[in-house]
């Protein structure tokens, strides 16, 4: 499993006009072999923030999105709205595990075997 999480920061008057036009992208990914989740949204906090989160099945996966016309797309449209910062990474997830034991009690620690 691989995650991507992060912030892209643009002119924030211009932010929901840039998630706007990041849509049909936003779509065409989420339609792609091995994508689970592809969001983009507004961080309620900071002003002209765009927060990003994505969950891949696999490497290959990301690899072929990244090569494909709806990142490139992505990466296109936003930059048109003002791209002052970005800071991305991706994790290699080799656990998962719910946040909430039998119990409905949220534990940080990891409890199944």
């Amino acid at each position: 499993m691989i995650l991507i999480a992060g912030t892209v920061d643009v002119d924030p008057e211009r932010r929901t006009a840039a998630l706007e036009a990041g849509k049909p992208h936003v779509a065409g990914t989420r339609a792609q072999k091995g994508c689970v989740a592809y969001v983009w949204s507004a961080d309620p906090m900071i002003d002209g923030r765009i927060v990003v989160y994505e969950h891949w099945e696999t490497e290959e996966d990301l690899a072929l999105h990244l090569k494909g016309e709806h990142y490139l797309n992505m990466r296109n449209t936003i930059a048109g709205f003002g791209l002052s910062a970005a800071d991305v990474s991706k994790f290699r997830v080799d656990h998962r595990e719910p946040v909430y034991d039998s119990t409905g009690t949220p534990r940080a620690d990891f409890f199944t075997g």
